[in-house]
């Protein structure tokens, strides 16, 4: 794997940072497309969910593992 990369998102009119390795970026973004949403809106969403004690990366992360999963 390699290093993380540093993207900027907006969720709810705000500005975040998250950092995923390129394959989880790659991974996050073929998902959004499949389910016909931008990466902003799934990351949204995801945000949204989450346990507070979860960090946006983390969730994504792990967002991206369930949806293998369940393939």
């Amino acid at each position: 794997m390699s290093r993380p990369e540093k993207h900027s998102l907006t969720l709810a009119g705000h500005r975040t940072s998250v950092s995923l390795e390129p394959e989880f970026w790659a991974a996050f973004r073929e998902l959004a497309t499949q389910s016909g949403k931008g990466i902003n809106a799934l990351a949204a969403e995801i945000d949204a969910a989450r346990a507070p004690d979860t960090g946006l990366a983390s969730a994504i992360r792990l967002f991206i593992l369930a949806a293998l999963r369940n393939r």
